[in-house]
């Protein structure tokens, strides 16, 4: 394998952004490659693993001597997708990120929890999407497209999520919700799930089907209801809802 063939394939880069990491300015780096086709997604784009590379997008080994320009500038890179885990170059990658002194995020779905759990000791911070209530195998098979036999699940989630709590790392769990996906039962089931699981921070990231797989209409401004909203509160009190994600 050619020293190409092993670097991390890139999809995409944001180069600075102030909401991706908490309290840090970062630059986020798409990976190419998911294995689950969620309804709601908005880089359908960076799903296929083997595409050619975007002429404006930067291969790896440049964009790795861009972020070492970008020292004293950036505080943290962050990963996401895409879903990174799937990507076997990407603890070498977040090593060289850490190697040039930043800090090093990850979003991910929790689909590779044995490649997450190796990373663990490597980040600094985690974003950790839920895609629906963790006891709910149909309904998590149902929004992602794939069985919850194949190419992980919500018994996959699980295991990050356990992973997660013993890792001691920061990490936020957050919802893409539509309510042609999650009703307000199925809301609440997360955040129950969630608060049980002693998780302190929980966003809910009301989903844009514009540009994305969902064909249905922009969540009215009421959804969820105020007493659903009310309840997630009350389960989990770090909970923020954010709208446009």
């Amino acid at each position: 394998m050619t020293a190409a063939q092993r670097a991390l394939r890139v999809g995409g880069l944001q180069p600075f952004t102030g909401i991706d990491y908490p309290g840090a300015l970062a630059a986020v780096v798409f990976v190419q490659g998911c294995p689950w086709r969620c309804a709601y997604c908005h880089n359908p784009q960076l799903q296929p693993r083997r595409v050619p590379q975007p002429e404006a997008v930067p291969a790896w080994p440049e964009l790795l001597s861009w972020l070492g320009s970008r020292r004293g500038l950036l505080d943290a890179v962050v990963f996401s997708g895409g879903e990174p885990t799937a990507d076997p170059a990407l603890p070498r990658a977040v090593d060289e990120v850490r190697a040039l002194g930043f800090r090093v995020g990850l979003h991910t779905a929790g689909m590779l929890p044995r490649r997450l759990r190796a990373l663990l000791p490597r980040l600094d911070w985690v974003g950790l999407d839920i895609k629906a209530p963790l006891a709910d195998d149909a309904l998590h098979a149902s929004i992602t497209g794939v069985r919850a036999s194949t190419k992980g699940g919500a018994a996959a989630v699980r295991e990050s999520l356990a992973a997660l709590q013993a890792s001691g790392v920061p990490f936020e769990c957050r919802t893409t919700a539509h309510p042609a996906l999650l009703n307000s039962a199925a809301l609440e089931a997360i955040a129950g799930e969630l608060a049980s699981a002693g998780v302190a921070r929980y966003a809910l990231q009301i989903g844009r089907p514009a540009g994305a797989l969902l064909d249905a209409a922009v969540p009215a401004a009421d959804y969820p209801p105020a007493q659903t909203l009310q309840a997630l509160r009350r389960l989990l009190p770090a909970f923020e809802i954010r709208r446009g994600a």
